[in-house]
């Protein structure tokens, strides 16, 4: 049985990660594998890269040496994680895959959406079978984000104009046939019964 590749997308705050873990929950009682991982991150290797690019300064990196790492970070997580799960057949749901690559570093700092698009296609190659990009106000997103009180909060730390740009752009990559745009303003059960519907029509009998 082919294993299926679900996303999950949004600005900081929007709740996707929660999102990711209630769906992993309500598969796995299904009697599915499903594998639970997120970027940067999900291999040993991507991990460390993960503390680099999260944490620190905002003006730590520039936004090309970040496309560097990301890629980086993506194609061990490829290799080691996603690649092997998906041809045993699991269920793979990554929070955050290479849409935040494209909006983080290619489209919020200049214009470099070309150059993370050509280190995909080159490094990566892969795209989901399905992604949620889990929509919310700017500001609900950042009040959200401060209040957990984390130490990866470089991103979260160049300001509202960046978050505001950054779900324009979100909705405006949602336009593919893959993406399946959902409300993160209600409660989570709420949210999450929406997205196990939409997961459970993908996924087939």
């Amino acid at each position: 049985m082919a294993g299926l590749f679900i996303s999950f997308e949004g600005i900081d705050g929007s709740g996707k990660s929660t999102q990711a873990r209630l769906l992993a929950a309500a598969l796995r009682d299904t009697e599915r594998e499903v594998v639970l991982t997120r970027e940067p991150g999900g291999s040993p290797g991507a991990e460390e890269i993960r503390r680099l690019v999260l944490e620190g300064d905002p003006a730590r990196w520039s936004a090309e040496t970040e496309i560097l790492l990301f890629t980086a970070a993506r194609r061990d997580h490829l290799e080691r994680t996603i690649r092997p799960a998906l041809a045993r057949g699991a269920v793979v749901i990554t929070d955050r895959f290479a849409d935040s690559t494209r909006i983080y570093q290619g489209m919020t700092r200049g214009d470099l959406r070309g150059t993370v698009d050509r280190l995909h296609d080159l490094m990566i190659g892969v795209e989901p079978d399905l992604t949620f990009l889990v929509d919310i106000d700017p500001d609900v997103g950042l009040a959200r984000a401060h209040a957990r009180h984390g130490t990866e909060m470089r991103f979260e730390d160049m300001g509202r104009e960046m978050q505001v740009g950054m779900r324009a752009a979100f909705l405006k990559l949602a336009a593919q046939p893959r993406f399946r745009v959902i409300d993160g303003t209600p409660a989570p059960d709420v949210v999450a019964a929406r997205v196990l519907g939409l997961a459970l029509e993908s996924l087939g009998p």
